[in-house]
């Protein structure tokens, strides 16, 4: 399948579709923000998820729009929420015990499974993980992975925060016995379920998603997406090329 490299990292650059069947094969998949591209600068173990994934989703507009202006390409977006709904309209998924959902908390785990419940996904308790609160640098869980490897699911979807699932994703790849679908789609589902403000199919094909988060928590969206700024800079002093890591082991 086509692809773009981007700061190193092999973004997908065919079709939707074409993602989501990649996905079905199994492997890590990332959909990085804008703010986690830029914390791939400084932090090892968000480049190394990145440049490990199997699947990588070009998910971020500010990247996109840079990249088609800068390189006179076509690049597509594809999103954390577009991916989502094309991923739980395939039928696999819906199998008892097809899919193992990773959390950030038990409040969240009531809410997603209830919405999940009434979409005909027939999940159960065992069908979750809370995550803990997990520190900076990688990830080290033995409870995640006793867990994953006791009930072998085909896919981990992991709906925790960006600059975490990654990490996250990166461990539970390392560590497994076999190779599920690993998908870290942050927020997206909290679209999907009214947890999060509801983005219009248009604003979203639109990049316009960070505007409707804005206007919704403006206190903790806008200076998360303000600072994500600096990717601009860091696109153009990059480009195709990994950012060097002072100090750091993108491989440990």
């Amino acid at each position: 399948m086509p692809t773009r490299k981007i700061l190193g990292v092999n973004f997908h650059a065919g079709t939707p579709q074409e993602a989501i069947q990649r996905a079905l094969g199994g492997g890590l998949v990332v959909v990085p923000s804008a703010p986690v591209l830029v914390n791939a600068t400084v932090e090892p173990a968000t480049l190394a998820a990145l440049l490990e994934s199997d699947l990588a989703l070009a998910d971020s507009g500010l990247m996109v729009l840079f990249w088609n202006l800068t390189r006179r390409d076509t690049l597509r977006r594809l999103s954390g929420l577009e991916y989502l709904k094309l991923l739980l309209a395939e039928q696999s998924l819906r199998q008892p015990g097809a899919v193992f959902w990773v959390m950030p908390n038990e409040a969240a785990i009531a809410r997603n499974s209830a919405w999940l419940k009434g979409q005909g996904y027939p999940v159960t308790k065992d069908d979750f993980y809370a995550a803990p609160l997990y520190p900076s640098g990688f990830l080290n869980d033995p409870a995640l992975i006793a867990a994953v490897q006791a009930r072998r699911p085909q896919h981990i979807i992991m709906a925790i925060g960006g600059g975490v699932q990654e990490r996250l994703g990166l461990h539970l790849k390392r560590s497994l016995d076999y190779r599920p679908g690993i998908h870290g789609i942050g927020a997206a589902i909290g679209f999907l379920n009214g947890d999060q403000v509801h983005i219009p199919e248009w604003a979203d094909r639109f990049f316009l998603g960070w505007l409707f988060r804005c206007f919704e928590a403006p206190s903790r969206f806008i200076p998360r997406y303000w600072a994500a700024r600096v990717l601009i800079s860091i696109l153009w002093r990059y480009g195709e090329n990994a950012p060097p890591i002072a100090g750091g082991n993108a491989a440990a």
